[in-house]
Parts: structure tokens; sequence; C-alpha cells
């Protein structure tokens, strides 16, 4: 008999979305509408960034969103107490812990789980009281999974945003672009020992982290071409996938793009 593979679920960021209303300040396109869509097209959950600076997402969105969406809704916000006082008041079905910088363009990086330990701890604690399941967004190493295990969080989303950054020097025309930096004008050789090399911290991770009884996400910067090695991890039961699931939609229209990840998301 073959063995059945763990299913794995697909979490759309519609972040993006509420970017493209924010370039004209206007209420148009409204993220809220992406909900159904989705849903249809296959989605198990939508997750949204609520950030500090408002910069895409706003409130009330986060209101409208976890109270209409048909399938789950992961909200991702940093450790601020304000922020986490809104979580608790707004009660999403998981909250996803991330750092965040005001001059980044988007989450570079997993959390500093030892040098916020204390802050981490209280927050998990008050989340938990509200019934909302906590992740943490980690860079994939076991120190941090440890600390995510021994804090009490249910989930851990390992940070992808290495292995993507690698597989676009190797694989799109980054390096040869007038935005190259020196980084990026690595031998294929090098590029494919340092790919190999991320994606081999990642799996490990996983595979540690299961083993504890956590649960495993993956996410940042996955795109059609490199989620195949990811759906391959049997330990990650989740993608958390969004700009380059909005980008597709321009073209294809957003059903369609769900659909399509969806379908290299089966095992």
């Amino acid at each position: 008999m073959l063995a059945v593979k763990p299913k794995i679920d697909l979490g759309v960021n519609i972040d993006h979305i509420a970017v493209l209303r924010e370039a004209r300040k206007i209420n148009d396109p409204d993220p809220l509408m992406a909900l159904a869509i989705c849903a249809q097209a296959g989605a198990d959950q939508i997750t949204i960034h609520l950030r500090e600076d408002r910069r895409h997402i706003h409130d009330d969105d986060a209101y409208r969103i976890i109270n209409s969406s048909p399938i789950p809704v992961n909200l991702e916000c940093a450790i601020d107490p304000e922020i986490i006082t809104i979580v608790t008041a707004l009660r999403p079905h998981r909250a996803t812990l991330v750092p965040e910088k005001r001059s980044e363009v988007t989450t570079e990086g997993g959390l500093d789980v030892a040098g916020s330990y204390d802050l981490i701890l209280n927050t998990i604690k008050k989340l938990n009281e509200s019934e909302i399941e906590v992740s943490l967004f980690i860079d994939p190493t076991n120190e941090a999974v440890d600390l995510s295990h021994k804090l009490g969080a249910q989930w851990v989303e390992l940070h992808t945003g290495t292995y993507a950054n690698l597989y676009a020097m190797r694989y799109s025309a980054l390096p040869h672009s007038h935005h190259a930096i020196d980084e990026l004008r690595l031998s294929r050789h090098e590029l494919d020992k340092r790919l190999a090399d991320a994606l081999e911290d990642i799996k490990k991770t996983a595979d540690y982290a299961h083993s504890l009884g956590l649960k495993v996400a993956a996410g940042h910067g996955l795109n059609y071409q490199n989620v195949v090695a990811m759906v391959a991890i049997d330990t990650i039961t989740e993608l958390n996938i969004g700009q380059s699931i909005i980008a597709r939609s321009i073209f294809t229209g957003l059903s369609s793009a769900v659909k399509e990840m969806k379908s290299l998301c089966q095992r």
C-alpha cells in the first residue's frame, strides 16, 4: 500500500491588493472582495499583515476580513503591545508574530526570539487567553525552534527568504540587471551550493520542529517556480504566499492564479 503524504495547505496573503489601493489612496480595489474568490479557488486560509505603520491593511480591513472570511484568517503582526490589544479584540484564527522595521519594503528575517523572549512569552499568553493560536515567524535554525517550543507557540513559520533570493539569483535575470550587486555576481556553481544549503536548512529545521510537536508553516518570497521544493518537505503543512499570486492575478485573474498555485501544492 502506498503511503499517503500529509496534506499541505495554501494560505493566500492578500496584502498586495491593499498595496495597490494605497498607491492611489482611494477605496479600490477592496481586499475584502478577494475572500470568496480565494476560497472558491481552493485557498485554505487568508493571510494579512496589520503593520504598525498601516502601509497597506488597515484596522477596518482586518475587522471586515476576519468577520467575513469563509476560511480561517491568519493575522501577521508585530509584538508591539498596542497592536496585540487590537489583535485580541479582532480574534483571528491565528496570529503570526513577525519582526517589523519601518524602513523595510517587506519583512526581512525571522524574529529575534532570544532577544525578545519575555515580551514574546507575555504576548503568547495574552493571545492564547483570547483563544488565538500563535505562530512565530523564525529563521530556519534549531535554536529558534527550541525557543519557540519553550515559549509555548503552537506553530512556527520558517522564513524562506534566503532560499527564495538565491533561487532568483540562480534562475532569473536578476544577476544581469542594473540592480545587481556584487553578491549576485557569483558563479552558478557557488549559487547551486548555497541554494542547496538553504533548502537543507529549511528541511532539517522543519523536521526538527515537527519532532517537538510544533506545526510547521513556511513563507516569504515563494512563487510558482521555487515552491515545488517546499512542497516536497513532508513536515511543512502550510505555505503562506502573497506577492507572486497577486502579481499573477493581474494577467490571469485571481481565481486562476490561486488555482494554479494550489495545484503546485498538491503532494
